[in-house]
């Protein structure tokens, strides 16, 4: 891939419609209305979402500090830097991690936004993270955007060979943590993303970024389907209950009759909603595993059940380490693929 350049900073935008570079030896500017910047939340609703909590109480940070002191630090470093090597492995084309669920309210988006934070974090080339869900999608909300412009379609129109990173994140939304972000729509009710639209966009983009995090729509939509078949890697999104379990467990056996042998490179997170999950997690987790995947849980985290933008300084420490490694295993299934 090619080598990528210096981004503009975090939060600034072009004063004017970046010039496209049509290919045949002369640069041309493209004549195209420009859409309204519309806010990601009501701000009749924002002063609503209230203060952030720390995704570990009080009691449980202090408990851990104590035990802290008769662990082993050089342990800790030495995971730490073995996920750090995996998250950053080098791609020669950008790599697509596809996340998706059976049903909507199980933690979809919020994994996808937790992967696209690791990714970023680690690894020092761009990194976007694509919303295809189009019926009001939150990627926008929790990855802490204020407000949204262009959308997939808007870019699938003005996409061509010739542009370069610079042209591209024109129209891209900085993350204030790294990284960027194309939304899915403005936030209204509209048509769905198409296949067209979602096919065009994400290989025209694999040439900026390294990687980049999907969140689809779920399914079995048409979108989510062909996300799923085309990926380098899969997060599938599995509530802790039997229902969901027993769902995506179908998902698994679908993805097995693929040509390619998708459960190869497929993953799946196992997330908690509730801090009283009566599931047992070993049971649910040897269900799945039984497929032959990966099964990574999610704990129950206060500041991810809370809502709104996340702030990875108040993750709890479990949910900070399963997001490292479900993303390290996710990069670590993309790379196999040639």
């Amino acid at each position: 891939m090619p080598a990528p350049q210096d981004p503009p900073p975090a939060g600034s935008r072009p004063a004017t419609l970046p010039e496209l570079r049509i290919p045949g030896g002369r640069d041309a500017a493209v004549p195209m209305a420009t859409p309204e910047s519309v806010p990601t939340v009501d701000p009749r609703l924002a002063v609503a979402l209230g203060r952030p909590v720390h995704g570990d109480s009080v009691a449980k940070r202090a408990g851990r500090s104590v035990r802290k002191l008769g662990s082993s630090a050089a342990q800790d470093v030495a995971e730490e830097s073995r996920i750090g090597r995996e998250l950053q492995q080098p791609v020669t084309t950008g790599r697509v991690i596809a996340v998706t669920s059976i049903r909507g309210g199980v933690g979809k988006t919020t994994v996808a936004a937790l992967l696209a934070r690791s990714f970023n974090h680690y690894r020092h080339d761009p990194v976007l993270a694509l919303e295809a869900d189009g019926a009001l999608g939150t990627l926008p909300v929790r990855l802490g955007v204020e407000s949204v412009r262009w959308s997939c379609a808007d870019l699938a129109d003005i996409l061509t060979p010739a542009m370069q990173l610079t042209d591209v994140t024109g129209y891209l939304v900085p993350v204030t943590d790294g990284g960027w972000l194309l939304p899915a729509s403005q936030g209204r009710l509209g048509a769905p993303l198409s296949m067209r639209t979602y096919r065009t966009v994400t290989l025209a983009l694999r040439r900026y970024f390294a990687v980049t995090v999907v969140d689809c729509e779920t399914l079995p939509g048409e979108v989510a389907r062909t996300a799923m078949d085309t990926a380098h890697a899969r997060i599938v999104v599995a509530p802790m209950t039997a229902e969901g379990v027993g769902g995506t467990r179908l998902v698994l056996d679908w993805l097995a009759h693929l040509p390619h042998s998708a459960l190869a490179t497929t993953v799946v997170a196992l997330t908690a909603n509730s801090p009283d999950m009566t599931l047992d997690l070993k049971t649910a987790t040897a269900h799945l595993r039984e497929a032959g995947v990966t099964v990574l849980p999610v704990p129950y985290d206060r500041h991810l059940a809370q809502g709104g933008p996340i702030q990875t300084a108040l993750l709890g420490r479990a949910t900070r380490q399963a997001a490292v490694a479900l993303a390290a295993e996710a990069m670590e299934r993309a790379v196999r693929v040639r």
